[in-house]
């Protein structure tokens, strides 16, 4: 006899039933915990000069802080992630889709997937990433 297993989430946890009703709850794993302390995180190399901490995230959204020293570059690139962007200090100078623009403090940046986009920092600060869905490469990069 062939059994159909069918996984979906609730809350948090990770659902399987199959055609006989039996359930098995369990953890989901991919997933932050629900509270991230600055003091508790790592910081992970980035780039020459980037730095960056990977703060709350699940299967379909993660936030990441990333600290730039001046003259640190964010090179030329693109990923199939909606990603948004504010600056939380410094100064940059953005290129998205070929589009240049200098941004700071209290300023967002908005790329859409696939759009070609970098930056070079004027003065250094830190930009609060958010990326749907989640850079998995992100959890895996442990440079």
């Amino acid at each position: 006899m062939m059994s159909l297993f069918v996984f979906f989430s609730i809350g948090g946890m990770a659902q399987i039933k199959s055609n006989n009703d039996c359930r098995i709850d369990e953890p989901m794993k991919t997933r932050s915990d629900n509270f991230i302390f600055e003091k508790d995180t790592p910081w992970q190399p980035a780039g020459e000069g980037v730095t960056r901490q990977i703060l709350g995230y699940d299967g379909n959204l993660m936030m990441v802080k990333v600290k730039f020293e001046k003259g640190a570059i964010g090179a030329l690139h693109h990923h199939y992630h909606t990603q948004c962007t504010y600056v939380a200090s410094g100064k940059f100078e953005f290129t998205i889709g070929g589009v240049k623009k200098i941004v700071s403090a209290g300023d967002a940046l908005f790329k859409q997937p696939d759009i070609e986009h970098g930056c070079v920092c004027l003065e250094a600060g830190v930009l609060i990433d958010t990326f749907s869905p989640m850079r998995a490469d992100f959890l895996t990069d442990k440079k």
